[in-house]
């Protein structure tokens, strides 16, 4: 987008010429807090296809208790803001319980994301007696286990993830009881109905609840607008609905795999207040009163994130023996050196700084936020790698917690044993490669890994790490088939598939979770719907390995071929080879399409596929496959 460009016309322009907006014009619609330029956005983003290779898209349908207003425009301009190519299906004004109760959530098949978009009106009674708190109460009751019916007869139906929301309580509501003792029990209620609300994330695998009520009292808009709603029974202000728009946002970028790893870090005047080279480690602002007191929060929040699984690298322009002495010295540093899985303090660009970072790490700068206060460096990285996340540092340091956290981006679904592990299974990475450089060839260093690597049946401990690989995996990810916790469940109860783990230890350490394989078994043929792989254990023979005790339990079971197919994407080309390397042939397509982007299906013979597991990883597997 040039400068003399309005945003609007860059996005215009983007939809004329088929292709997805540029990433500063996307940071921009996911940033600005302009409810009209969102809904203007919204609204010519509506027609935007794509030429080439595709974006990640998301299929969401959308029912309301009441008219559904701007929400449709607000949220496909934060999913476009976040990457995705939308399609939103809104239901018919009046058909909320009639769709949840059926499940018939879209006309055209089952969506990815249902959003619901409540209000009070649908649990509070038409005529109320503020006299009689407990006829109310128990109307409301009624009307929240009508819900929650209506809830789990529509998930008999879809394999979706249906994204609920609490509900704001209307003033007059409130204002309307006079006894304050009356208004309290009644807030109270409230109160039980959104925690009721919430609750259902933990009653149903497939829904989540986000906290609207929790970002209207930090935001400064109205949740409501009294007269669109009496117009046209529109509650909801705009203003409103784009937070629950950025909310149901972060839920998709979770759920397909948008979230990012890494999250590389400045110091001066990021974690700490100053210049390290003019004040010394003595003299950086961090603890005690304003302004030192916000950057050792800051610190605080970045390392609880770190305990979550987020990497941290280190990207400075400084003198690395006095960043050295001040992570170690100072009494009030709460990320140490070693919290730090990879540290690159020189006087270089920052953005070949990052590139460093994600080659020590083998993550894809995709993967990776970047917080800096100085407008040239964010500049500067955000024209030589687009896609990496930018966060401003710039200005007041009391808002740089909230500048970080503020969309979501290394939100997960669930947080796994392997996240928490993560930042310190890269760290040992780094080390591993320092380790190589002492080997004369590849097959020395690997022999002396001492790799080994287990294949285990999914079950209810590694579903949700399974599921997230399949969402988050883009280099060796086979088909690009994207198999859901609900639909890996599924899969794994059903004797006719198998759905499986691969996990790696070597003399590092345990990597834990690195790969799974989704399988249709049949009498004959075994099928492998997709394989993916953590870019982390690349080159090491792991898929190989995989693959081969594949083929050993297919013969076992009696089977004459395991097939496996390959569909091009514009970031699995490490993938391509692999089905060939492991000894299949392709087979031909029936139609003869030749195109690069067309499926290509392999075949072998087990026997032949069971020996291609490499002879530096031993292979350990639990018991229980012969039986199934």
């Amino acid at each position: 987008m040039s400068e003399s460009e309005t945003p609007l016309a860059a996005l215009r322009a983007a939809v004329r010429e088929h292709r997805m907006p540029d990433p500063p014009l996307r940071r921009a619609l996911l940033e600005s807090d302009d409810t009209a330029l969102a809904r203007q956005a919204g609204k010519a983003l509506k027609q935007l296809t794509v030429d080439g290779d595709q974006p990640r898209q998301v299929e969401v349908a959308l029912l309301a208790t009441c008219t559904i207003g701007s929400y449709e425009p607000l949220l496909r301009a934060q999913l476009v803001g976040a990457g995705f190519l939308p399609t939103l299906r809104a239901a018919d004004y009046g058909t909320f319980g009639m769709a949840l109760a059926t499940g018939r959530l879209a006309p055209e098949g089952d969506p990815q994301l249902v959003s619901l978009l409540m209000d009070a009106g649908y649990f509070l009674p038409g005529d109320w007696h503020a006299g009689d708190p407990d006829a109310l109460e128990k109307h409301v009751e009624a009307r929240l286990d009508e819900f929650r019916a209506q809830l789990a007869a529509c998930l008999e139906h879809t394999a979706a993830t249906v994204v609920v929301h609490t509900v704001p309580l209307p003033a007059q509501v409130r204002d309307g009881v006079i006894s304050l003792g009356a208004r309290a029990r009644v807030g109270r209620m409230w109160y039980r109905v959104n925690a009721a609300l919430l609750g259902l994330a933990e009653e149903h695998a497939q829904v989540v609840a986000v906290d609207l009520v929790g970002e209207l009292a930090e935001a400064a808009v109205p949740a409501r607008d009294a007269r669109l709603h009496r117009y046209g029974d529109m509650p909801h202000t705009d203003g409103a609905l784009l937070l629950l728009a950025r909310l149901v946002r972060r839920v998709a970028q979770a759920q397909l795999g948008l979230s990012r790893k890494v999250l590389a870090l400045d110091l001066d005047n990021t974690l700490w207040g100053g210049v390290l080279g003019e004040v010394g480690a003595q003299g950086v602002q961090l603890g005690g009163l304003y302004p030192g007191n916000c950057y050792l929060e800051l610190q605080r929040t970045v390392h609880r994130l770190r305990e979550q699984g987020v990497i941290l690298v280190l990207a400075s322009k400084n003198d690395a023996d006095a960043v050295e002495r001040a992570l170690t010295e100072h009494p009030d540093m709460v990320l140490r050196p070693d919290a730090f899985s990879a540290r690159v303090v020189n006087w270089s660009a920052k953005a070949g700084n990052l590139r460093q970072a994600s080659e020590a790490l083998s993550l894809s700068t995709e993967s990776f936020v970047f917080m800096d206060d100085s407008d040239f460096e964010r500049g500067q990285v955000g024209d030589e790698l687009p896609e990496v996340a930018v966060v401003s540092a710039a200005g007041d340091p009391a808002h740089l917690v909230d500048a970080l956290l503020r969309q979501g981006w290394f939100d997960v679904m669930e947080l796994t044993d392997t996240d928490r592990k993560r930042p310190e299974l890269y760290r040992k990475r780094a080390q591993r490669g320092d380790f190589s450089a002492g080997f004369g060839s590849s097959e020395e260093f690997l022999r002396a890994l001492e790799l080994s690597v287990e294949i285990a049946p999914a079950n209810e401990f590694t579903i949700g790490r399974i599921a997230q690989l399949a969402a988050r995996t883009n280099q060796f990810n086979l088909t690009g088939i994207r198999y859901d916790e609900a639909a890996t469940r599924r899969m794994s109860e059903d004797p006719g598939h198998l759905v499986l783990s691969v996990s790696v230890t070597d003399r590092f350490g345990d990597e834990g979770i690195v790969g799974a394989l989704w399988v249709e078994r049949g009498p004959d043929v075994w099928r492998v719907l997709n394989m993916v792989l953590s870019c982390r254990v690349l080159s090491r023979g792991v898929e190989n390995a995989a693959i081969g005790w594949l083929a050993g339990q297919a013969r076992e079971a009696g089977a004459t071929a395991v097939e496996g197919r390959y569909v091009r994407s514009p970031k699995n080309s490490v993938a391509a080879s692999f089905w060939t390397d492991a000894g299949f042939a392709p087979v031909a397509s029936p139609d003869g399409d030749s195109a690069e982007s067309a499926p290509t299906d392999f075949t072998v013979a087990p026997a032949t596929a069971a020996a291609v597991t490499p002879e530096w990883i031993a292979l350990n597997t639990r018991s229980g496959f012969s039986d199934e």
